[in-house]
């Protein structure tokens, strides 16, 4: 999409391409009445608590990306670490998916070798998130590097259980993020949602949970909506990404965002639904007022 294009304009070709393919123009779900001024605040329905993933918008300091977001309605940035939050709560900006004690994506749970520096991590910083009256600190399950599911699941348990106690100490959730492993993050483990959703059980403590990440499970496991209605009590964060591409979450890729906003809704979901994408658009703060838009249902 033409980063000099109204999202009015864009909207009125969605509109025209569904009905002329047969499809009601009710279905065209990204619609507003009106569309606001970029340097209007946005009018939200409050149906949806809305987040950005940081990294996607490293182009800004994070003073200016706080600003940005709360003119688009956002209240949350996510994936800032403890020596950024001070900025966050300077703009009244909450941080819904905390991190800086994972090692990277590739070294996690499931390899008993890094248990020693992730617990670590996890038993400094557990504390700081709830100081900082936060509630949720990523994890992830690191690359399979040969093992079966069993296996890794069996280590996962193992060096999780040791941390559980203390995040139920001060009411933080660790939340292991489903990444897909066809295209992204190859050999990464926690890939679909039922080896995730049998981890959380086999923990049985609401202190763990999964992030459901809608791009990387539509590229790994599809069948969005059935599944985080399925699952939706062991699911604490959302985050969202075009499909192909990781891009603008627009009428370029293939996801129904709207109709997965609404099915998340339905589950009585309350948390947060970050924006991940990377935009591609030079108009990248336009991109993400638009996504705002689509997924405000």
């Amino acid at each position: 999409m033409s980063s000099n294009l109204s999202r009015r304009s864009v909207i009125k070709g969605i509109i025209a391409g569904t009905a002329a393919l047969g499809f009601p123009s009710s279905l065209s779900a990204f619609a507003l009445e009106e569309e606001p001024l970029k340097n209007e605040p946005v009018k939200l329905k409050g149906n949806i608590n809305h987040s950005v993933a940081r990294w996607c918008f490293n182009h800004l300091d994070l003073d200016t990306l706080c600003i940005e977001a709360k003119k688009i309605g956002i209240t949350g940035i996510d994936l800032v670490g403890p020596k950024d939050w001070s900025i966050l709560k300077k703009h009244g900006i909450d941080s819904p998916m905390c991190n800086g004690a994972e090692i990277n994506l590739i070294d996690g749970f499931n390899e008993i070798q890094f248990h020693e520096k992730l617990i670590k991590n996890y038993t400094e910083i557990i504390p700081l998130v709830a100081e900082a009256g936060y509630k949720n600190l990523i994890c992830f399950s690191g690359n399979r590097r040969g093992k079966t599911d069993e296996e890794g699941l069996h280590n996962c348990k193992i060096g999780l259980e040791k941390l559980i106690p203390l995040a139920e100490k001060h009411n933080v959730t660790l939340v292991m993020e489903l990444l897909n492993s066809k295209i992204d993050h190859k050999d990464y483990q926690c890939c679909n949602t039922s080896w995730g959703v049998a981890l959380a059980k086999s923990l049985q403590s609401e202190n763990f949970k999964l992030l459901y990440d809608i791009y990387h499970m539509q590229i790994d496991e599809g069948d969005i909506i059935r599944t985080l209605r399925d699952n939706h009590p062991y699911i604490a964060h959302y985050h969202t990404a075009g499909v192909p591409g990781r891009n603008e979450i627009d009428e370029t890729q293939e996801l129904n965002y709207p109709a997965i906003m609404k099915a998340i809704v339905e589950t009585g979901y309350k948390g947060y639904v970050a924006q991940e994408f990377i935009p591609k658009n030079t108009d990248k703060i336009s991109s993400l007022r638009n996504a705002i838009a689509i997924c405000d249902i």
